[in-house]
Protein backbone atom coordinates (compact mmCIF):
# COMPACT_ATOMS: atom_id res chain seq x y z
CA UNK A 1 0.00 0.00 0.00
CA UNK A 2 1.66 3.35 -1.31
CA UNK A 3 0.99 4.99 2.04
CA UNK A 4 1.77 8.58 0.29
CA UNK A 5 -0.88 7.56 -2.27
CA UNK A 6 -4.30 10.00 -2.56
CA UNK A 7 -5.69 7.23 -4.97
CA UNK A 8 -9.20 5.93 -3.91
CA UNK A 9 -7.98 2.14 -4.12
CA UNK A 10 -6.40 1.20 -0.74
CA UNK A 11 -4.41 -1.79 -1.88
CA UNK A 12 -3.26 -1.07 -5.24
CA UNK A 13 0.69 -1.14 -5.55
CA UNK A 14 3.15 1.99 -6.49
CA UNK A 15 3.12 2.78 -9.92
CA UNK A 16 4.25 0.35 -12.34
CA UNK A 17 6.74 3.00 -13.47
CA UNK A 18 8.78 2.50 -10.73
CA UNK A 19 11.01 -0.55 -11.26
CA UNK A 20 10.99 -3.42 -8.77
CA UNK A 21 15.12 -2.59 -7.84
CA UNK A 22 13.93 0.92 -6.80
CA UNK A 23 11.23 -0.01 -4.63
CA UNK A 24 13.28 -2.32 -2.81
CA UNK A 25 16.46 0.03 -2.43
CA UNK A 26 13.76 2.09 -0.73
CA UNK A 27 12.58 -0.30 1.21
CA UNK A 28 15.93 -1.39 2.35
CA UNK A 29 16.97 2.49 3.00
CA UNK A 30 13.94 3.28 4.81
CA UNK A 31 14.12 0.36 7.04
CA UNK A 32 17.94 1.11 7.76
CA UNK A 33 16.79 4.85 8.26
CA UNK A 34 14.12 4.45 10.65
CA UNK A 35 16.14 1.54 13.21
CA UNK A 36 18.94 3.82 12.93
CA UNK A 37 16.60 7.57 14.13
CA UNK A 38 14.92 4.12 17.05
CA UNK A 39 18.22 3.03 18.16
CA UNK A 40 20.24 6.49 18.02
CA UNK A 41 17.64 8.71 19.28
CA UNK A 42 17.50 5.93 21.97
CA UNK A 43 20.91 5.83 22.87
CA UNK A 44 21.42 9.42 22.77
CA UNK A 45 18.48 10.00 25.29
CA UNK A 46 20.35 7.83 27.36
CA UNK A 47 23.49 9.40 27.42
CA UNK A 48 21.48 12.77 28.04
CA UNK A 49 19.32 11.71 30.79
CA UNK A 50 18.92 9.27 33.64
CA UNK A 51 15.23 9.89 33.53
CA UNK A 52 13.25 6.75 32.13
CA UNK A 53 10.57 8.62 30.90
CA UNK A 54 12.54 11.34 29.74
CA UNK A 55 14.55 8.87 27.55
CA UNK A 56 11.16 7.09 26.46
CA UNK A 57 9.62 10.76 25.32
CA UNK A 58 13.10 11.55 23.26
CA UNK A 59 12.62 7.97 21.36
CA UNK A 60 9.71 8.40 20.89
CA UNK A 61 9.57 12.10 19.54
CA UNK A 62 12.71 11.35 17.16
CA UNK A 63 11.13 8.34 15.95
CA UNK A 64 7.54 10.44 14.96
CA UNK A 65 9.42 12.67 13.01
CA UNK A 66 11.80 10.53 11.61
CA UNK A 67 8.89 7.89 10.28
CA UNK A 68 7.08 10.72 8.72
CA UNK A 69 9.84 12.11 7.19
CA UNK A 70 10.48 8.85 5.39
CA UNK A 71 6.90 7.73 4.42
CA UNK A 72 6.41 11.23 3.21
CA UNK A 73 9.98 10.84 1.27
CA UNK A 74 9.67 7.43 -0.27
CA UNK A 75 6.09 6.72 0.18
CA UNK A 76 5.74 7.65 -3.60
CA UNK A 77 8.62 4.72 -4.28
CA UNK A 78 8.08 1.91 -2.85
CA UNK A 79 5.03 2.69 -0.71
CA UNK A 80 7.05 2.69 2.86
CA UNK A 81 5.89 0.12 4.13
CA UNK A 82 9.12 -0.90 6.26
CA UNK A 83 7.40 -3.58 8.04
CA UNK A 84 7.06 -6.82 6.52
CA UNK A 85 3.48 -7.20 7.83
CA UNK A 86 2.51 -4.30 6.44
CA UNK A 87 3.83 -5.73 3.42
CA UNK A 88 2.19 -9.17 4.13
CA UNK A 89 -1.51 -7.25 4.38
CA UNK A 90 -1.24 -5.76 1.38
CA UNK A 91 -0.27 -9.04 -0.62
CA UNK A 92 -3.35 -10.61 1.13
CA UNK A 93 -5.59 -8.22 0.28
CA UNK A 94 -5.04 -7.42 -3.05
CA UNK A 95 -4.42 -11.29 -4.02
CA UNK A 96 -7.01 -11.67 -6.58
CA UNK A 97 -6.05 -8.41 -7.68
CA UNK A 98 -4.12 -7.95 -11.38
CA UNK A 99 -2.35 -5.22 -9.95
CA UNK A 100 -1.96 -6.46 -6.41
CA UNK A 101 1.38 -6.53 -4.55
CA UNK A 102 3.12 -10.45 -6.21
CA UNK A 103 4.88 -13.08 -4.41
CA UNK A 104 7.66 -12.17 -6.28
CA UNK A 105 7.50 -8.67 -4.67
CA UNK A 106 6.98 -10.14 -1.56
CA UNK A 107 10.18 -11.97 -1.53
CA UNK A 108 11.71 -8.93 -2.67
CA UNK A 109 10.74 -6.51 -0.35
CA UNK A 110 10.97 -8.48 2.98
CA UNK A 111 14.63 -9.51 3.04
CA UNK A 112 15.56 -5.83 2.24
CA UNK A 113 13.22 -4.48 5.36
CA UNK A 114 15.22 -7.18 7.56
CA UNK A 115 18.91 -6.19 5.93
CA UNK A 116 17.79 -2.59 6.32
CA UNK A 117 16.86 -2.90 9.91
CA UNK A 118 19.95 -4.24 11.21
CA UNK A 119 22.48 -1.93 9.15
CA UNK A 120 20.38 0.83 10.84
CA UNK A 121 21.12 -0.87 14.05
CA UNK A 122 25.00 -1.14 13.10
CA UNK A 123 25.21 2.62 11.79
CA UNK A 124 23.64 4.01 14.93
CA UNK A 125 25.72 1.88 17.52
CA UNK A 126 28.57 3.13 15.25
CA UNK A 127 27.49 6.46 15.05
CA UNK A 128 27.77 6.60 18.51
CA UNK A 129 31.18 4.19 19.21
CA UNK A 130 29.24 1.31 20.60
CA UNK A 131 30.29 -1.81 19.28
CA UNK A 132 28.72 -2.46 15.69
CA UNK A 133 27.12 -5.72 16.90
CA UNK A 134 26.21 -6.54 20.89
CA UNK A 135 23.39 -8.23 21.01
CA UNK A 136 20.74 -7.21 23.54
CA UNK A 137 20.43 -8.45 27.02
CA UNK A 138 16.86 -6.38 27.17
CA UNK A 139 14.11 -9.47 27.75
CA UNK A 140 11.06 -8.37 27.08
CA UNK A 141 9.48 -12.24 27.11
CA UNK A 142 6.78 -11.15 29.87
CA UNK A 143 2.97 -11.72 28.48
CA UNK A 144 1.47 -8.18 29.15
CA UNK A 145 3.90 -7.07 26.42
CA UNK A 146 3.23 -9.61 23.96
CA UNK A 147 -0.30 -8.71 24.10
CA UNK A 148 0.91 -4.82 23.63
CA UNK A 149 2.43 -5.99 20.36
CA UNK A 150 -0.47 -7.42 19.10
CA UNK A 151 -2.62 -4.35 20.02
CA UNK A 152 0.00 -2.27 18.39
CA UNK A 153 0.40 -4.10 15.21
CA UNK A 154 -3.38 -5.02 14.35
CA UNK A 155 -3.72 -0.95 15.33
CA UNK A 156 -1.08 0.02 13.31
CA UNK A 157 -2.81 -1.88 9.91
CA UNK A 158 -6.18 -0.75 11.10
CA UNK A 159 -5.16 2.56 10.35
CA UNK A 160 -3.29 2.28 7.16
CA UNK A 161 -6.04 0.16 5.38
CA UNK A 162 -8.75 2.07 6.96
CA UNK A 163 -7.19 4.99 5.62
CA UNK A 164 -7.12 3.88 2.10
CA UNK A 165 -10.96 2.33 2.59
CA UNK A 166 -11.75 6.40 3.20
CA UNK A 167 -9.51 7.54 0.42
CA UNK A 168 -7.67 9.29 3.20
CA UNK A 169 -3.81 8.02 2.35
CA UNK A 170 -2.51 11.46 1.98
CA UNK A 171 -2.61 11.70 5.90
CA UNK A 172 -0.57 8.82 5.48
CA UNK A 173 2.64 10.39 6.76
CA UNK A 174 1.15 12.12 9.64
CA UNK A 175 -1.16 9.83 11.58
CA UNK A 176 0.89 6.89 10.97
CA UNK A 177 4.20 8.44 12.73
CA UNK A 178 1.50 10.10 15.39
CA UNK A 179 0.13 6.78 15.84
CA UNK A 180 3.47 5.11 16.81
CA UNK A 181 4.53 7.89 18.86
CA UNK A 182 1.06 7.71 20.76
CA UNK A 183 1.82 3.60 20.95
CA UNK A 184 4.88 4.28 22.35
CA UNK A 185 3.05 5.48 25.26
CA UNK A 186 0.14 3.45 25.38
CA UNK A 187 1.27 -0.24 24.67
CA UNK A 188 3.99 -1.88 27.53
CA UNK A 189 5.99 -3.05 24.73
CA UNK A 190 6.37 0.51 23.24
CA UNK A 191 5.42 -0.66 20.23
CA UNK A 192 7.64 -2.21 17.98
CA UNK A 193 4.64 -3.47 15.63
CA UNK A 194 7.15 -4.41 13.01
CA UNK A 195 9.39 -7.75 12.54
CA UNK A 196 12.14 -6.64 10.59
CA UNK A 197 12.01 -3.39 12.93
CA UNK A 198 12.43 -6.00 16.02
CA UNK A 199 15.26 -8.23 14.15
CA UNK A 200 17.29 -5.32 13.86
CA UNK A 201 16.87 -4.13 17.71
CA UNK A 202 18.12 -7.02 18.60
CA UNK A 203 21.81 -6.19 17.08
CA UNK A 204 22.29 -3.37 19.86
CA UNK A 205 22.93 -3.58 23.85
CA UNK A 206 21.05 -0.50 24.02
CA UNK A 207 17.68 1.30 25.14
CA UNK A 208 15.84 0.24 22.37
CA UNK A 209 17.11 -3.35 22.00
CA UNK A 210 15.01 -6.89 22.70
CA UNK A 211 16.81 -9.81 23.37
CA UNK A 212 17.31 -12.57 21.06
CA UNK A 213 15.14 -15.10 23.25
CA UNK A 214 11.86 -12.62 22.70
CA UNK A 215 12.44 -11.89 19.01
CA UNK A 216 10.15 -15.58 18.12
CA UNK A 217 7.60 -13.92 20.47
CA UNK A 218 7.38 -10.51 19.27
CA UNK A 219 7.23 -11.50 16.09
CA UNK A 220 4.76 -14.52 16.20
CA UNK A 221 2.40 -11.37 18.54
CA UNK A 222 2.94 -9.18 15.30
CA UNK A 223 1.80 -11.16 12.63
CA UNK A 224 -1.19 -12.29 15.24
CA UNK A 225 -1.64 -8.74 15.07
CA UNK A 226 -1.44 -8.09 11.66
CA UNK A 227 -4.35 -10.79 10.96
CA UNK A 228 -6.60 -8.66 13.54
CA UNK A 229 -6.15 -5.58 12.27
CA UNK A 230 -7.36 -6.78 8.40
CA UNK A 231 -10.14 -8.45 10.23
CA UNK A 232 -11.13 -5.04 11.40
CA UNK A 233 -10.90 -3.44 8.80
CA UNK A 234 -12.82 -6.35 6.93
CA UNK A 235 -15.80 -5.46 10.39
CA UNK A 236 -15.41 -1.97 9.83
CA UNK A 237 -15.21 -0.54 6.40
CA UNK A 238 -16.65 -3.23 4.60
CA UNK A 239 -19.83 -1.22 3.25
CA UNK A 240 -21.52 -0.08 0.52
CA UNK A 241 -20.72 3.75 0.17
CA UNK A 242 -23.47 5.77 0.87
CA UNK A 243 -25.88 3.68 2.55
CA UNK A 244 -27.62 5.33 5.43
Amino acid sequence: MNLASQTEEPLAVEPPAVPLLNRVAAELVGTAALVAVVVGSGIQATELTKDVGLQLLANSLATVFGLGVLILLLGPVSGAHFNPVVTLAEWWSGRNDPQGLTVREVAAYIPAQIAGAIGGAVLADAIFGKALVEWSTHDRSAGHLLLGEVVATAGLILLIFGLGKSDLLRFAPVAVASYIGAAYWFTSSTSFANPAVSIGRAFTDTFAGIAPASLPGFIGMQLVGGVVGLALVALIFTHRTGRK
